[in-house]
């Protein structure tokens, strides 16, 4: 999307044109907000929330998935598979296309390119088209304005130099993160890092370089409309070498609330939660707000191409292994500009955190597992 005079963009990946081929599964709409007392909702989804990857039944099926799925993904339309359920409850492997290829051998009087089942286990094939990271074009509670220090998370920001090519960068800053004392925003490598050519702006992200809030595209590309609140880090950005997408900036002093609060969620658990199929979330973003869904696969692998700059060009593909699958019909749980978004369990009082969210498509969302982006930085959450 482009936006006058300067064609802002919201979101890295959106305009970056990433290709994470990997579109979730069949998404539900988002859930309701849960009304019972904080310790029954957490006693009740404990119960019903069997289905994480520790689980045997999940893990069976995840066994075959990762057995087949490197063969499925040779298929040029494919571009992910992960472990999902049917509408009956049955464990299911999912694969995700850019286009209905089955319905167009069908109709050409070929043999279906997907089979309908793999070693017993029933197969869903989803259109997706192509999954990308989710920083966008420019375009109650809001998201995007400036606040007065401290800020609250959840909101709008970025790179303060994320601005080339007539376009101008940004995403969200998610959440708060502790490491040896230092309090670190957390958001993603391609919200903050991603810039590593000195193409249309003469320029690389470099440790120092400061954070702002909000981005960029939320400021007509005028810095000084925005404030500082961090500042980039050494070894802060994690692609293209590991397996999350993820960057930090080191808090400036007073600019971020310490308590880690985060707009329209509060303060959050300091403890985190594994991913299981079903599971109610909730997330607060730069574009969308405060959006709910449900997690919809899991152990996905996905494939994304990132831009070496703001609209610039195609920098590396990455593919991501062990990725969190949520539901996002019309891109109502998650769209351009809010990667860097924390996605937490849908609890009113001190969720515990589940996944980074950062990438996706009209009909999925695409989440790195919470734990290991804590592991990669030897960090913890900020929170009760």
């Amino acid at each position: 999307m482009k936006k006058h005079p300067n064609f802002v963009r919201s979101g890295k990946l959106l305009l970056l044109s990433f290709l994470l081929l990997l579109a979730p599964v069949i998404w539900v709409s988002c859930s309701e907000e849960i009304t019972s007392p904080i310790s029954e909702q957490r006693s009740t989804l404990q119960q019903d929330n069997l289905l994480t990857k520790d689980n045997p039944i999940i893990q069976a099926v995840m066994k075959v998935q990762e057995r087949n799925t490197d063969e499925l993904m040779k298929i040029p339309e494919v571009v992910g598979t992960a472990v999902t359920l049917t509408d009956d409850g049955k464990p299911a492997i999912l694969v995700m296309t850019k286009t209905d290829i089955n319905t167009k051998a069908l109709s050409k009087n070929q043999a279906k390119v997907i089979p309908e089942k793999i070693d017993n286990y029933p197969v869903i094939v989803l259109v997706t088209g192509e999954i990308k990271a989710f920083k966008s074009s420019t375009s109650g509670v809001s998201h995007k304005a400036k606040q007065t220090p401290p800020i609250q998370l959840g909101t709008s920001g970025g790179w303060r130099y994320d601005l080339a090519n007539g376009y101008c960068c940004g995403g969200t800053l998610g959440s708060l993160i502790s490491k040896g004392g230092i309090q670190y925003i957390l958001s993603n490598y391609h919200v903050l890092y991603a810039d590593i050519v000195a193409g249309g702006n003469n320029r690389v992200a470099t440790a120092g370089d400061p954070v702002i809030q909000p981005g960029l595209i939320d400021v007509s590309c005028n810095a000084n409309n925005a404030q500082d609140v961090g500042k980039l880090v050494s070894g802060g950005g994690t692609l293209p070498d590991y397996n999350i997408d993820a960057g930090i900036a080191e808090v400036i002093g007073g600019m971020v609330s310490a308590n880690g609060a985060i707009l329209e969620v509060g303060t959050i658990s300091a403890n985190t939660i594994a991913a299981s199929i079903n599971q109610a979330v909730k997330k607060s973003g730069r574009t969308t707000g405060l959006t709910r869904s449900k997690v919809s696969g899991l152990n996905a692998t996905v494939r994304v191409t990132y831009s070496n700059e703001c609209a610039g060009g195609t920098a590396f593909t990455k593919t991501f292994t062990g990725q969190i699958v949520i539901a996002n019909r019309g891109s109502k749980f998650l769209n351009s500009g809010d990667s860097g978004s924390l996605m937490v369990e849908d609890f009113s009082t001190n969720p515990r955190a589940v996944g980074l969210l950062y990438a996706g498509s009209s009909t999925s969302a695409i989440a790195n597992p919470i734990g290991e982006v804590l592991s990669h930085y030897g960090a913890t959450m900020v929170g009760n």
